[in-house]
């Protein structure tokens, strides 16, 4: 008699399990005698301690994982090759501007006129003026250099 609700328990529990769908698990949690714990998928034979069939919803156990930030994106390479190409662009935009602005706008001192021997006058540039005019001149070299670095990738 005891096989036979064996076979009857034993036959319930996988219709049950049917039942269920296949996508809920079941774990057992055993308890030893000394307070032990342990989870097996099946319930062992002739244990002595104390067993809890655990019905284990996959569906219901969802974790919300935090968004990816900007810095763990993948880096589009060719998208920051025309970023860097744009803006050495800018750059040399800005270095030619500043040394157009600057010759042919000097201020006050920067340039004199001196006589010449024939007659009328010539512009001479003061050596403030002129190591300015070579620093922004040499800017725009620099940054011609940079673009072309740039465009190469």
């Amino acid at each position: 008699m005891k096989m036979g609700f064996v076979v009857v328990s034993w036959a319930f529990i996988a219709a049950l399990a049917i039942a269920t769908g296949a996508d809920a698990q079941t774990l057992y949690k055993l308890i030893d005698k000394n307070g032990k714990v342990t989870y097996a998928e099946k319930p062992p034979k002739d244990f002595d301690g104390k067993v809890i069939r655990l019905d284990i919803d996959p569906n219901a156990n969802t974790a919300t994982l935090p968004k990816p930030s900007a810095q763990s994106a993948p880096v589009d390479r060719s998208s920051d090759s025309d970023v860097r190409v744009k803006a050495a662009r800018e750059k040399l935009e800005a270095a030619r501007k500043a040394y157009d602005q600057a010759l042919n706008n000097p201020a006050d001192g920067d340039v004199s006129f001196v006589g010449n021997k024939g007659g009328g006058t010539r512009a001479v540039q003061s050596d403030t003026y002129a190591k300015r005019l070579a620093g922004l001149e040499q800017a725009v070299k620099e940054a011609e250099e940079e673009l072309k670095r740039a465009e190469r990738g």
